[in-house]
């Protein structure tokens, strides 16, 4: 997806000292630099991007194409794209990814779980009528 494709810019930030509690949806980029205690959700209908810098503490689950990790996560994390794990990240939670990108430092605490084409969007079965 962001071979060719231009990476979405990073419109909105989550600065260092804030502190957020609740779900949050972001289209295009969100960079967090605060802390949230809440899932973090890109809209599905746009390519996305997600970064948690150093400063950063995210407490929920985290949904975006593009994932780029250098704080602390306790929660899954969900990058349908590409999860980039910077030396400082470090995740209490499985990871589910198509591609991932882990740099020497980062360390994880759950599952590695590669991400097959549609395993994030299943599809709709209709129950049938038996009678």
């Amino acid at each position: 997806m962001f071979g060719k494709k231009k990476q979405p810019p990073i419109k909105s930030l989550i600065a260092q000292g804030s502190h957020i509690e609740g779900h949050l949806r972001f289209t295009d980029g969100l960079r967090v630099d605060g802390s949230i205690k809440g899932d973090i959700r890109a809209n599905d209908e746009q390519p996305s991007i997600l970064v948690i810098s150093e400063s950063a503490m995210v407490y929920g689950e985290i949904h975006a194409d593009h994932v780029i990790i250098n704080g602390a996560v306790v929660g899954p994390v969900y990058a349908s794209e590409l999860l980039e794990l910077q030396p400082k990240a470090r995740i209490e939670g499985d990871v589910h990814y198509k591609a991932l990108e882990m740099h020497q430092g980062a360390t994880i605490t759950g599952q590695l779980r590669p991400m097959l084409d549609g395993e994030e969007k299943p599809m709709l079965k209709l129950a049938a009528n038996n009678g």
